[in-house]
C-alpha cells in the first residue's frame, strides 16, 4: 500500500470523530504547551534577572559594613559606618576604578500640595558612572556645592510624574525633611530593578545629607566599578586588605565589613531560576506521558470498534505491515497536531505572562524543537502498542467480531 493511500485513510479515521480527536490530543496540548511556558518562563525570568542586574552597574562592587551571608539574601550584622576618608582611600590607592560613596535616609518631600516619603542619597558625581544611572537633563553637582554641602538635589522621573504633576522642575525649590532644596537635575529614567523605583529617588551632595539630614559625618556605603572588564576580583581583594588596614579589626577577628560582586549576585539568582525552570519543566513534562497514555487508550477503543473493517482489509489482501503503518500514522497525527496546538498555546501563554509581568519575553527555537520532537515521540511509542495489537488480529476472528 502506498504512503500516500495510508496517510489519506489515517486522516479521515481521525477526521469522522473530530470530538473523540480533540479529546484525544488534549493532554498533549496541555503537556507541550505547559513544557514550553515553564522553560520559556524561566528564560525570561533569568533574562530579567541579567538585565536587571546590569542595570544596577557595570563590574560593580558594593562595600558595605557589617558581615553577610554569602547569597543575595544574606543577613547582614551592624558595624560603624565608612568615612569619607575610607572613600578618598580607596579612590587613591586602588587603581582603574571609579568610587563613589552613598549615605542613604529616607525623608518626608514636599512640592507643593505634595508630600512623600522620599529615599535620599549622598554621593558624589561618579555615583552616575559607577551606578549606571546618568542626568537626563540639567546639570551635576559643582565641586563648591559639594564642598559646602550646598543644598541642591537631582531627582527621579517619578517625583515629576507624581508630585510636580508633569511640570517642568530645574530650578524649582522642594523641601527635604527641614531643608529647602533647589533641583539643578532630573535622572534618566530606570524603572523597576529587583522590585524597587529606582526613578523613585533624590540625589544631593554626601556633605549635605551628612549635615542637613542626618547629622553624621559617615556613610553607610561605598560603591566601586571596575573600569576594566575581569579585574572585579582583584579590585575586591584590594579594597579588602586596605580596609582591614584602616579599621584594624582585632587580631583573628572577623571583618566588620564586606564587599558584594554584582556578578556574583547574578549569578546566584541565575542558577535558582535555572534550577527552579528545570524542576517546573519535569512537572510540567508529566502531563505529556499522561497525554500519551490518553492516546493509547483512544487507540485502543478505536482498534476494538474497527476491530470487522481490519478483518476486511486483512481478508482482501492487505499486509499486517499496512495496518501496523495506519494506525500508527494515526497516533503520530494525533500527538503531532496537539504538538503544533500546544507549541502555540505555550508560546501565547508566555508572551501573555511576560507581557503581564513586564519581562523579557524570550523564545527558544531549541525548546520548541524539544517539545515538538517529544510529541511525535509520544505518538510512536504509546501508539505501537494498539497498532501491533491491530494489526496482529485473525481476519477470520476479525470477521465475526460484531
Amino acid at each position: 500500500m502506498r504512503a500516500l493511500d495510508t496517510l489519506g485513510m489515517s486522516v479521515q479515521a481521525i477526521a469522522r470523530n473530530k470530538l473523540r480527536s480533540f479529546l484525544t490530543t488534549l493532554g498533549i496540548i496541555i503537556g507541550v504547551a505547559s513544557v514550553v511556558a515553564m522553560v520559556h518562563l524561566g528564560q525570561s525570568a533569568t533574562r530579567s534577572v541579567t538585565e536587571q542586574i546590569a542595570s544596577i552597574g557595570s563590574n560593580l562592587l558594593f562595600v558595605m559594613p557589617g558581615t553577610a551571608q554569602r547569597g543575595p539574601g544574606g543577613l547582614r550584622t551592624s558595624a560603624e559606618n565608612f568615612e569619607l576618608g575610607d572613600v578618598e582611600a580607596i579612590r587613591n590607592e586602588v587603581a582603574g576604578i571609579l568610587v563613589a560613596p552613598a549615605l542613604t535616609t529616607s525623608a518626608t518631600v514636599v512640592i507643593g500640595n505634595a508630600n512623600d516619603t522620599i529615599p535620599v542619597i549622598g554621593t558624589t558625581n561618579d555615583y552616575f558612572a559607577v551606578r549606571n544611572h546618568y542626568l537626563d537633563y540639567g546639570r551635576e553637582f559643582e565641586d563648591s556645592e559639594q564642598s559646602a554641602g550646598a543644598a541642591v538635589c537631582i531627582i527621579g522621573k517619578t517625583l515629576i510624574e507624581e508630585m510636580f504633576l508633569g511640570q517642568e522642575p530645574l530650578g524649582a525649590n522642594i523641601r527635604v525633611g527641614r531643608t529647602a532644596c533647589r533641583v539643578i537635575g532630573v535622572l534618566v529614567e530606570k524603572g523597576e530593578s529587583m522590585g524597587q523605583d529606582r526613578d523613585k529617588i533624590i540625589l544631593m551632595p554626601v556633605k549635605a545629607v551628612q549635615r542637613r539630614l542626618v547629622g553624621e559625618l559617615d556613610v553607610s556605603a561605598i560603591y566601586v566599578s571596575a573600569l576594566v572588564d575581569g579585574t572585579t576580583g582583584l579590585v575586591q581583594a584590594q579594597i579588602e586588605s586596605l580596609l582591614r588596614q584602616r579599621r584594624n579589626p582585632a587580631a583573628g577577628g572577623a571583618d566588620d565589613f564586606y564587599v558584594r560582586d554584582t556578578q556574583d549576585i547574578a549569578q546566584t539568582l541565575e542558577s535558582t531560576t535555572n534550577t527552579l525552570t528545570v524542576l517546573l519543566g519535569a512537572i510540567a513534562a508529566v502531563s505529556l506521558l499522561v497525554g500519551g497514555i490518553g492516546i493509547m487508550n483512544i487507540m485502543l477503543v478505536s482498534v476494538t470498534e474497527r476491530t470487522r473493517e481490519i478483518g476486511i482489509r486483512l481478508a482482501i489482501g492487505a499486509r499486517a505491515r499496512d495496518v501496523l503503518t495506519q494506525f500508527l500514522v494515526e497516533s503520530i497525527a494525533l500527538s503531532t497536531l496537539g504538538g503544533i496546538i500546544g507549541l502555540i498555546v505555550g508560546v501565547g501563554g508566555t508572551w501573555l505572562v511576560t507581557w503581564q509581568l513586564d519581562m523579557p519575553f524570550v523564545v527558544s527555537p531549541a525548546v520548541m524543537a524539544v517539545g515538538f520532537t517529544f510529541s511525535v515521540a509520544i505518538g510512536v511509542i504509546f501508539g505501537y502498542f494498539p497498532a501491533r495489537k491491530a494489526a496482529m488480529l485473525n481476519p477470520i476472528d476479525a470477521l465475526r467480531h460484531e
